[in-house]
């Protein structure tokens, strides 16, 4: 494919009139694999492309703009910062905002992955490109934005190259747009933020401009703001973020409306912000430190599960779906992590579903909706390690029998899902005591045979039979 990649960029070059051979060459580049590109553009002279985007023809720069997009993500940064340093600089000063967009997207993957070097950070910060970057942002929200994106990627790569980012001004001016008076603006500032916290570094930095004292008084401020719709998840998810990356704990006791909001939106069921408050809780019931600080809140997560086991029951299908994920994670505790005290919390909280909840989850799965089965699953395979849950198992008429039949679930995400439960239960070694050898042989076979196994049916044809 280089040659006819070279080949037409030279048609290019000759061509007074070059949008068909544009089309051409944008065709060629989209069929090659990145990884063929990258020999097929070594020595290409892309220069070319890049001289064509000054133009005032929309359709020939929309269509460089394609090659450009996919033919430089075949070369390694230190190429594209070497090579077309000065292209890209000029395609931030460009009249269109899809060349600015490309020259900053590329600036993010080159400089993303060289600024963990002096040499990638004198690029960005020791010559003119940060007053372009500076220039370029008052274009438009959407390339203010990328140019944030770009600072955050950077930043997280080391804390030195967070110092030359902060030491910029822009960090700053970023964390100002959090209280800025157009939410959604806010919003997404939120999420930039977010992602800057992924760093350890990042979550210091942060601390020490006092980020998430006033994430919280935002959080305390969404309640009288009839907007807060649009950007309290984001709010809740840094939040949820922080909590998993250094302690739920200390997290929840520094920033108590966290999980006061959280409840909140779980109890409230509205559709924009219920979804992330079951997510957070999900994850947050994941650890076993999570676990602890929401049974510590006692009757206020007890309400909470009961809400949750009522839209399990009869809420629409999609959020029903999300609350047998958030149950799946939150009763979740595998064989290594058990103690009599976290046993008897799981238990506690299955039990709070219903007065009968192994037919509840179970009698969810008969549903003909193959999302809620495979949930309704989960929960068994969660659960299914757990010497309390394998007790009900047994206890319950007919469920061992209906978890070894392979005619009930069909499709590879059911059957699937079945195996797991099944692999669950046979991982803890109370199952061999719970289940009896009879039942624990059969799912031991089960097992080894695998999800997909079908039960040969022998036919026998009698002589003289219709």
């Amino acid at each position: 494919m280089a040659a006819p990649i070279e080949s037409l960029l030279n048609e290019i070059c000759e061509s007074e009139d070059p949008i068909e051979e544009l089309k051409s060459l944008r065709t060629a580049v989209l069929a090659t694999p990145v990884s063929g590109l990258r020999q097929a553009v070594s020595g290409a002279r892309l220069e070319i492309i890049f001289g064509l985007l000054n133009t005032n023809d929309k359709e020939q720069i929309e269509v460089c703009v394609e090659i450009l997009s996919r033919v430089l993500q075949a070369l390694e940064p230190v190429q594209l910062s070497q090579n077309y340093k000065t292209a890209l600089q000029s395609g931030l000063n460009h009249p269109n905002d899809s060349v600015k967009l490309l020259a900053l997207t590329q600036a993010i993957a080159a400089l993303s992955k060289l600024s963990n070097t002096k040499a990638g950070l004198d690029v960005l910060f020791h010559s003119d490109l940060l007053n372009k970057l500076k220039d370029v942002m008052l274009t438009s929200d959407i390339i203010r934005y990328r140019v944030y994106e770009l600072i955050v990627e950077v930043s997280r790569v080391s804390p030195v190259s967070l110092g030359y980012c902060a030491n910029s001004g822009l960090i700053s001016q970023m964390l100002e747009e959090l209280t800025g008076d157009d939410v959604l603006v806010r919003a997404t500032a939120i999420e930039m933020v977010t992602n800057l916290a992924q760093s350890q570094h990042g979550r210091q930095y942060l601390a020490q401009q006092g980020i998430m004292d006033k994430i919280s008084n935002m959080i305390i401020a969404a309640e009288s703001d009839p907007f807060s719709s649009l950007y309290l998840p984001g709010l809740v998810k840094f939040f949820g973020s922080l909590a998993i990356m250094d302690s739920p704990q200390q997290v929840c006791e520094k920033y108590p409306v966290f999980l006061e909001v959280v409840f909140s939106m779980a109890m409230n069921l509205d559709p924009t912000l219920t979804p992330v408050a079951l997510d957070t809780l999900g994850v947050l019931g994941n650890t076993v430190e999570g676990k602890q600080v929401l049974q510590k809140t006692g009757e206020k997560f007890t309400s909470v599960l009961k809400r949750i086991s009522k839209v399990v029951a009869d809420g629409a299908t999609e959020l029903r779906v999300r609350c047998l994920e958030a149950l799946a994670h939150l009763l979740t505790l595998p064989v290594e992590q058990q103690t009599d005290d976290l046993l008897l919390l799981t238990e506690s909280w299955f039990n709070c579903l219903s007065s009968q909840p192994m037919l509840m989850i179970r009698n969810i799965s008969t549903q003909p909706f193959p999302e809620l089965y495979c949930c309704a699953l989960r929960i068994f395979t969660a659960i299914g390690c757990q010497p309390w849950a394998q007790q009900l198992m047994m206890d319950t008429p007919g469920f061992v029998e209906w978890l070894m039949d392979r005619s009930v679930g069909t499709g590879k995400e059911a059957k699937d899902c079945k195996f797991e439960v099944v692999g669950a239960v046979l991982s803890s070694s109370s199952a061999r005591e719970i289940f009896g050898g009879h039942n624990y042989l059969k799912l031991k076979t089960y097992l080894n045979e695998g999800p997909y196994y079908v039960n040969a049916v022998s036919s026998v044809i009698t002589e003289g039979a219709d």
